[in-house]
């Protein structure tokens, strides 16, 4: 019988495309099934072999804990906060600045006017 080894629901298109290389690799003999016309079934590869299906879960474990690291450092590599905005361009930071302090000063300014 067929064992669902990874569900696609959800799943980004390089991801994917790394887990069909995976198993391609590994000579592990799978079947894609995809969400269907309604999108209710259930999209992912199946392996019939059981004793593939243990290699191929461990394989994807392996390669999802590797996948985990390198988005982690990447966004970490990857996000900016406030100051470091500041000091790549202080002048247009500060302008931004002026600019949303005058446009709720203008707003509540009208709001108590009338």
């Amino acid at each position: 019988m067929a064992v669902l080894i990874f569900k696609l629901r959800f799943v980004p298109d390089d991801e994917a495309q790394d887990i069909r290389d995976l198993l391609f690799e590994n000579n592990i003999d799978y079947h894609e099934t995809s969400a269907g016309l309604l999108g209710i079934s259930v999209p992912g590869f199946w392996v019939i072999n059981e004793e593939q299906a243990d290699k191929a879960r461990a394989l994807i474990d392996d390669y999802q804990q590797l996948r985990q690291k390198r988005v982690q450092e990447e966004y970490r590599l990857n996000k900016r906060t406030a100051t470091d905005m500041f000091k790549e361009n202080p002048v247009r930071y500060a302008g931004s600045i002026l600019a949303i302090i005058l446009i709720l000063f203008f707003m509540v300014y009208l709001f108590v006017k009338f």
